[in-house]
């Protein structure tokens, strides 16, 4: 049995860190104001009667998989996907990025790879890349590390901060592309530690290692937008699955329990990796994104409206569960988290 933990990745750790980073930052400058979201997917400062939006995330481990595959056509499209779906989730329109290129050497050709990448990831989010930073750092980095920071944009009486959602309202997901840019620590150590599988080695549904780990992170600008700026649908809490999964919804209003109770099959990927590395359920689920990689919060009436606009984009979408006060689980009360009910049994996300 292996955890993220063996693989090297702490999250109770890593929530700790934070906590402790953010601790320290209490300068705030008076005259441009930041928006209080508390510990959000994004953050803002006032700018006349809109916010500026700033989202900043790299691709992580999965540039080790490109290594490995000697393939870097689509880290692009993860990099600028991590961060437009997390601007997205209070409801800010993405406008502009910067990228941050950190390495130890790089050729011109996988320059021109990563650089089609972000090409291609920017068209989807309709964004422009607007500058950026490569830095050759060959005592530091012995690879390639990508990151990018964007730049979005809401009306300050358009902001979505999740303190609408209320017991009552459901939960709908919208599927994800696969593994998207999170876990790939965990994902490496089964593949490679553990199953001793080559990078090129297919899977037992045909795809090879580095076709299913390489498969970009969905973009959900497009969609999400529609449905923030459709006025029959009030939107009321939206949520980028990824590190954590679920555990993140929280983020959105600590008061309520998020009971998600009718998850679509996992994708074939998430089973491989459970299968091989015998990895629990619970820990699955604080690790992937399990085959949903978008939550959108409304009133019940308002979920076919979402589903509807989410499949136009050719994403698969359903309402996997709701918002209640609070869940009796196994004799504890569970308020403030998120609880998935997963072969037969509840697991909560703490």
């Amino acid at each position: 049995m292996v955890t993220y933990k063996d693989a090297g990745v702490d999250i109770s750790h890593e929530d700790r860190v934070i906590k402790a980073l953010v601790s320290q930052i209490t300068f705030k400058r008076e005259d441009i104001k930041p928006a209080e979201l508390g510990l959000h997917y994004a953050g803002a400062v006032e700018f006349g009667d809109y916010y500026l939006v700033l989202s900043t995330d790299g691709v992580g481990s999965k540039m080790i998989v490109a290594e490995m595959a000697n393939k870097f056509d689509t880290v692009g499209i993860d990099m600028i996907a991590m961060n437009v779906n997390d601007a997205i989730c209070i409801g800010a329109e993405p406008i502009a990025l910067v990228d941050y290129l950190a390495v130890g050497h790089i050729t011109e050709e996988i320059a021109e790879q990563i650089g089609r990448g972000l090409n291609e990831g920017a068209k989807e989010a309709n964004i422009n890349i607007v500058g950026g930073e490569t830095a050759t750092l060959p005592d530091m980095i012995k690879g390639i590390d990508l990151a990018g920071t964007v730049l979005a944009i809401v009306k300050k009486n358009g902001i979505i901060t999740g303190k609408d959602v209320k017991p009552g309202d459901v939960i709908v997901g919208l599927r994800s592309s696969g593994i998207h840019s999170n876990g790939l620590s965990l994902a490496r150590k089964v593949f490679f530690d553990i199953a001793k599988l080559d990078i090129n080695d297919k899977l037992s549904y045909g795809k090879t290692i580095a076709e299913e780990l390489l498969t970009p992170t969905r973009i959900y600008v497009k969609p999400v937008l529609e449905m923030v700026k459709d006025k029959d649908i009030k939107v009321k809490g939206l949520a980028h699955i990824t590190g954590g999964s679920f555990r993140k919804l929280k983020r959105l209003n600590d008061k309520v329990t998020y009971y998600i109770d009718n998850l679509p099959e996992p994708l074939p990927i998430f089973k491989e990796i459970q299968r091989l590395g015998n990895v629990p359920d619970e820990e699955m689920f604080r690790t992937f994104n399990m085959g949903i990689g978008f939550c959108v919060i409304v009133d019940e009436e308002d979920a076919d409206k979402v589903i509807k606009i989410a499949n136009k984009y050719n994403i698969p979408a359903q309402v996997i569960g709701r918002v209640v006060d609070s869940l009796e689980v196994d004799g504890k009360k569970v308020i403030g988290k998120s609880v998935v009910k997963y072969n037969g049994k509840h697991i909560i996300l703490e």
